[in-house]
């Protein structure tokens, strides 16, 4: 099963985004891709008034293109996610949206955690734009492997890709906006992590350079095998990246090293109440 992931450099040009996404798309299924993931916010990336203007409902162009890429190209698209306006609901979603080959919207699956933290002095506060999501969501391909969805910040939160692996998750899909010094520090760590822990196939698309003013990403969009190897790697720009994935090698990994079939659930307990210290 050969997957891509594309990585771009968004900011609040909408037209601009979409011609880079479609460019980059069209690239990686003529590479031989039958999924494609785009990265976060694709369609629109700054700071929270940028988000605000430029989201859109499920239903809207970014969605629409979406559907008609897919459809066109044959493949599954993951794209991405979007900044989501639901109607009567005041703050967004950040929601990332699988696409089938036949067009059709085969899952959404909504942001869980908000990214609420300072980075080398920079304050971030997704929750005073964006609404978190409550539901974890696994979706098949058209070929029947089963994809996790998850955005950025969740991927230090491993009880979710835990969840989704024994609900059969066999791929991870990851579009992000890492900063410039968690992307350097942490991003490559994580993503391994969360592909030896689950022996998991992790796509992980991620933004690179400057959205806006002071708003830069880190790029280094990769895709790891269950294994941890990264089987591809990219350079810093906008581009797309593809790789093989062994799904056999995969079922022996899982079959000789149980991991997942080991685990003692009766034997795990979650504490009351955790206090950030």
């Amino acid at each position: 099963m050969r997957v891509a992931a594309v990585q771009l450099t968004s900011t609040a040009d909408f037209d601009a985004n979409l011609e880079q996404a479609d460019r980059l798309t069209r690239a990686a299924a003529a590479d031989g891709a039958r999924l494609v993931l785009l990265p976060e916010k694709w369609s629109a990336l700054g700071r929270g008034e940028t988000l605000v203007a430029g989201a859109q409902p499920l239903d809207g162009p970014a969605i629409a293109w979406a559907r008609a890429a897919a459809r066109e190209l044959g493949i599954d698209l993951v794209a991405g996610s979007i900044s989501e306006r639901i109607a009567n609901e005041e703050r967004l979603r950040n929601t990332s949206v699988h696409v089938g080959p036949d067009g059709e919207l085969h899952a959404s699956y909504r942001k869980v955690h908000m990214f609420d933290v300072v980075v080398e002095g920079t304050i971030y506060h997704e929750s005073e734009h964006e609404e978190a999501g409550e539901e974890l969501v696994v979706s098949p391909t058209a070929d029947g492997v089963e994809l996790g969805l998850s955005i950025c910040y969740d991927i230090r939160f491993p009880e979710i890709y835990r969840i989704m692996a024994i609900r059969g998750a066999r791929v991870f899909t990851l579009p992000a906006a890492f900063t410039v010094p968690t992307t350097r520090d942490h991003w490559e760590v994580l993503l391994r992590a969360r592909a030896i822990e689950d022996q998991a196939f992790v796509v992980a698309a991620n933004q690179i350079g400057e959205h806006a003013p002071g708003l830069r990403s880190g790029g280094r969009s990769m895709i790891v095998d269950p294994w941890g190897i990264v089987l591809a790697h990219a350079p810093d720009r906008a581009c797309h990246i593809v790789a093989d994935l062994d799904l056999e090698a995969q079922a022996r990994i899982r079959r000789e090293l149980p991991a997942l079939a080991n685990r003692r659930p009766s034997a795990y307990s979650w504490p009351t109440e955790v206090r950030a210290r």
